[in-house]
């Protein structure tokens, strides 16, 4: 697996036209993420669609950032083990990026994670359904079904659910360039604050 430190990387951050992926879940990339860097959970790396979406650019480096270097160096491997060679880790991470003195973009978030919107529609659907119980017995569904697929999920550690709720209009990153950006990138990098 090819690997570029931070210092051998500076030089080419700040001339720009470089393909950088980080595979930090969103909260920790809305949080805080290079200046560049597309969001691409390593739950959900789909190398073959990342590396079409590049286009022209296919056969240039594709660099591969996480918080520290573990899971960017993951990600390689599965990139490596689909045929595609042309993936670099970025050694250190978005850590590192930071003590270097890189740009970064911070505070691009959600205001509530899929996971807590989860639980609060959960919530809400069992105990308006145990409401709805005072006008028709047949409101009861509602929580059950909701628990149900709870205790599925839980069992079968399915991420459906979260994928549902991914999907959602408000949990969308819609961007030109590679897909599941932070929103607010567009091909020629990123520009959120």
């Amino acid at each position: 697996m090819r690997s570029i430190t931070i210092e051998q990387f500076a030089p080419l951050s700040r001339q720009g036209g470089f393909d950088l992926i980080d595979v930090r879940t969103p909260n920790e990339f809305y949080e805080v993420h290079a200046v560049g860097a597309l969001m691409m959970p390593l739950d959900g790396l789909n190398p073959a669609a990342i590396m079409e979406s590049r286009e022209q650019r296919r056969e240039a480096p594709l660099y591969v950032i996480c918080r520290s270097g573990s899971r960017s160096a993951q990600a390689c491997a599965i990139f490596e083990r689909a045929g595609f060679t042309n993936v670099v880790n970025v050694e250190g991470g978005t850590l590192a990026w930071i003590a270097a003195g890189l740009p970064v973009n911070r505070g691009i978030r959600r205001p509530i994670s899929i996971e807590r919107q989860i639980r609060i529609v959960s919530g809400f659907v069992s105990v308006a359904g145990t409401l709805g119980a005072l006008i028709s017995p047949w409101c009861l569904l509602l929580p059950g079904l909701t628990g149900a697929a709870m205790v599925w999920s839980g069992y079968t550690n399915s991420r459906a659910m979260g994928r549902l709720f991914a999907r959602l209009p408000w949990n969308r990153n819609v961007s030109s360039g590679l897909p599941s950006s932070c929103g607010t990138c567009t091909g020629g990098g990123c520009s959120g604050t």
